[in-house]
């Protein structure tokens, strides 16, 4: 089968009601009926950052189609999400990658059973918290196994993307949640992002007012005076040659997809980008691939919204980003 090197489609007003497979037909010019539904149930292609082998499934437009040159690995489990902080008020975890932060409001009446092929962190928090008081205390806890004691379910206050790694706060609570909710609308808090992009940076704030469709049906900037006010302040940590640099990113704001537009829109897309980035590449022709979207959330900070303490937490670099830093290292050596 040919090789399609994670290649994202916008779906037009003129393709809404299509069905995948005739969408991806017309996409992926050479390919047969045949091949093209085998991309589709092995686990190739992605909906709006979900997996979906349903060939028939219709599409609306504004979604995003991806074709992975690799199969999707299985969606990530409550195993996979490390509980960093925990206390009756809130729950600070840090996100594997492959996981959506929050159910999209149109897959929120999904039945259970489809549910469980995509989850999302949301919803795979309260087992990790009852893992995490079995492991460290002894106690049963957790939520759908017999004989545990029912972990409720938490309040999502803020989201990263799909393919970010890092940390995500959750409340526990409803007074927690209005609180902390106050504080990423007021950008009080505190978010560091790792990132490796492409080019030589230097370090620079971003400032520009991000709208929902820049004119092709996708986020970005504008020059009118609409839109919301972004803020990134871009840091250089690392450069390897004039091909990539390895950055941080502090927001001001918090902005959907803020840190991948900017660092787009400014001609450095973050490797692994294929919906803001030119032409849809994952990264350079001079440069490894990126199976997803090389951002990392490595540090959150926020006031605690019952006890007023100043809490920051710090998520290592995953093990995807750090073999891609030691290959960068090694090519670009002195």
């Amino acid at each position: 089968m040919t090789k399609h090197p994670g290649r994202a489609f916008h779906v037009t007003a003129a393709d809404h009601g299509q069905t995948l497979a005739a969408f991806l037909r017309n996409r992926l010019p050479g390919e047969s009926w045949s091949r093209v539904q085998k991309l589709v149930r092995s686990r190739h292609v992605l909906v709006h950052g979900n997996v979906v082998t349903d060939v028939a499934r219709r599409l609306k437009e504004g979604e995003v189609v991806k074709v992975l040159d690799s199969a999707a690995a299985p969606a990530p489990r409550a195993d996979d999400v490390r509980v960093v902080h925990l206390d009756d008020a809130v729950v600070v975890v840090d996100k594997p990658t492959g996981l959506t932060t929050t159910r999209h409001h149109e897959e929120r009446d999904w039945p259970a059973r489809r549910r469980q092929v995509q989850p999302t962190l949301e919803e795979l928090v309260p087992d990790a918290i009852g893992r995490h008081l079995h492991q460290r205390f002894g106690r049963i806890a957790g939520r759908g196994e017999p004989g545990r004691q029912r972990i409720p379910p938490v309040r999502a206050v803020h989201r990263i993307d799909r393919e970010t790694s890092g940390l995500v706060v959750f409340a526990r609570t409803v007074p927690a949640s209005r609180i902390l909710a106050e504080q990423f609308r007021l950008h009080t808090t505190h978010r560091r992002y790792l990132a490796i992009v492409a080019g030589r940076v230097r370090t620079r704030t971003i400032r520009s007012r991000l709208v929902r469709d820049r004119g092709d049906g996708r986020r970005g900037s504008t020059d009118a005076d609409a839109g919301k006010e972004a803020i990134t302040r871009v840091a250089v940590l690392e450069h390897f040659g004039s091909a990539f640099t390895l950055v941080e990113c502090r927001l001001e704001t918090g902005r959907t997809h803020q840190i991948r537009i900017h660092m787009s829109e400014a001609g450095h897309p973050v490797c692994g980008e294929r919906v803001y980035g030119p032409g849809g590449a994952a990264a350079p022709a001079d440069g490894p691939s990126a199976a997803r979207v090389m951002l990392h959330a490595a540090e959150l900070g926020f006031v605690h919204p019952v006890s007023g303490e100043e809490l920051r937490f710090t998520s290592p670099v995953p093990a995807d980003m750090q073999r891609m830093i030691a290959a960068l290292r090694k090519r670009h050596a002195t």
